[in-house]
């Protein structure tokens, strides 16, 4: 397989996995307070969320990769 069909190929799956989810969360902790050999820590969520033009861009731009990357050098 050429390189421009691989990279169609990753793209139109992660266009249909943005479009599938829109968004992902993740959770870091942070250390609100200090009191000797107490410690306070706080789990703090947060979300990145994916606009759906993105998804749709990817597999537009993937599936041309796709076409264009299977036609052989030699033809127009």
């Amino acid at each position: 397989m050429r390189l421009p069909v691989i990279l169609g190929l990753v793209l139109v799956v992660l266009g249909i996995l943005v479009l599938a989810f829109q968004g992902f969360t993740y959770f870091t902790h942070d250390q609100v307070a200090v009191l000797g050999p107490l410690q306070v820590w706080q789990e703090r969520a947060h979300t990145v969320w994916l606009p759906p033009v993105l998804g749709v861009s990817a597999l537009v731009v993937g599936g041309l990769l796709i076409v264009l990357g299977r036609q052989s050098p030699g033809r127009a």
